[in-house]
């Protein structure tokens, strides 16, 4: 099934049933990328880039997402 298949057939979905699918959705264990986030976090490699976003923020370097 395609994504585009997906969100057609999300569409026809009651709002009931698409609140137990987001539900559902929101309550879905990690995946392979969020658990090797974890542990690049977790062992410092994204210090560098953590830090860089923190100085970005407190000069005022960022924008509202559209």
């Amino acid at each position: 099934m395609s994504l585009a298949e997906i969100k057609a057939a999300i569409q026809q979905l009651s709002f009931q049933q698409r609140a137990e699918l987001a539900a559902w959705l929101h309550g879905w264990n990690d995946d392979e990328w969020d658990e090797q986030m974890k542990r690049d976090i977790a062992s410092g490699k994204l210090d560098d880039v953590l830090r860089e976003v923190e100085e970005d923020i407190k000069a005022g370097r960022t924008r509202e997402m559209p």
